[in-house]
């Protein structure tokens, strides 16, 4: 090797090993500012928003977490209900927020539905917002007015396969996890019925009970306390397993409808952009929360089991919740309007 050609080289090499060193050091920078940004923050209060009413199971779990979250970091934290469109409206000004950990989507799993069911969003499901974590796993359970007389799930599919198209169901809203779980229900069962939507959960129970609907997928969460009162009559389950608050109710599988399982979950979610610390925090202030005595206890009297993923585990989950979705929303035919 000449002597140029080993000047050359060794330039060569030196230079790398610059770019190198000035890469790590901006990594180093990176890493160190974000530390900061996480360990400052919040320095204001925190908003949650929520797309369903007051009282909906995702709006309860939403209002449990934040308690003792404010509390663990010092911060007020604020719930938003922006009710509409199956949850989009409040994804797509959660989308658009500043991506500065202040503006926090508290969503049920109507979120990956929505990615098939509405064409035109304003938002990309998966590139314009990521998850922090699940928080919550909610059975839903079908219920009826006991005025009705239906006292199993097999009664209910028996008297509308006997009057096809005369029946009626509730959901809180087109998108909506309970509307989800009663498109599979009605796909497993066979029977011919009318989906009627409301802007949440409460609003459709109210109308069950008052009997203009005839049924309803309701977060047990929600519809728990009305059970008990004997306002409403619960026929299933829609878990795998039984709910261990509605041990004497069967699942929708055990009561004669194979493939019906159907996981209501509950999850944070924040824009894409949000710096990683940041998610981060919010993650680790979570999973602490939901770990507190309190919370558990709390959650176990809603029906409620904690349910936690890692951010990237998440964003996984959701892509393949949108799969699934995007399966039943064509095999149902189903539409936004």
């Amino acid at each position: 090797m000449t002597f140029h050609q080993e000047t050359t080289r060794m330039n060569t090499t030196l230079g790398f090993i610059r770019r190198m060193g000035l890469a790590l050091a901006a990594m180093g920078c990176m890493f160190t500012q974000g530390q900061s940004l996480a360990q400052a923050y919040p320095t204001k209060p925190i908003k949650f928003v929520v797309p369903f009413s007051a009282g909906s199971a995702t709006d309860i779990v939403a209002r449990t977490v934040a308690d003792a979250m404010g509390k663990s970091m010092g911060q007020t934290i604020v719930i938003d209900n922006r009710l509409g469109a199956g949850g989009t409206i409040a994804a797509a000004l959660v989308a658009k927020s500043d991506a500065d950990g202040y503006t926090v989507l508290v969503h049920s799993s109507g979120h990956a539905l929505n990615a098939s069911l509405y064409p035109n969003l304003a938002y990309d499901t998966v590139k314009d917002l990521t998850g922090v974590t699940t928080l919550a796993a909610i059975p839903n359970v079908l219920v009826v007015n006991p005025a009705k007389g239906w006292k199993t799930q097999a009664e209910l599919i028996n008297a509308v396969k006997a009057k096809p198209g005369t029946f009626n169901y509730a959901s809180a809203g087109v998108g909506s996890g309970t509307h989800l779980n009663a498109e599979i229900f009605r796909l497993q069962s066979g029977i011919d019925a009318l989906h009627v939507p409301y802007k949440g959960t409460p609003d459709a129970m109210t109308n069950v009970i008052g009997g203009s609907n005839d049924w309803f997928f309701a977060p047990l969460a929600s519809a728990l306390p009305l059970i008990k009162d004997g306002k409403l009559q619960a026929l299933s389950v829609s878990t795998k397993t039984r709910a261990s608050t509605l041990p004497q109710v069967p699942t929708s599988i055990e009561a004669g409808l194979p493939a019906s399982d159907y996981t209501l979950w509950v999850g944070m979610i924040v824009p894409s952009a949000t710096p990683a610390a940041l998610v981060k925090r919010l993650h680790e202030e979570a999973l602490k929360a939901l770990a507190t005595p309190e919370i558990k206890e709390r959650m176990a009297k809603l029906g409620a089991d904690p349910f936690t993923m890692t951010p990237d585990a998440f964003n996984a989950y959701i892509k393949a919740e949108i799969d699934t979705a995007a399966r039943i929303v064509k095999a149902a035919g189903l539409k936004a309007n």
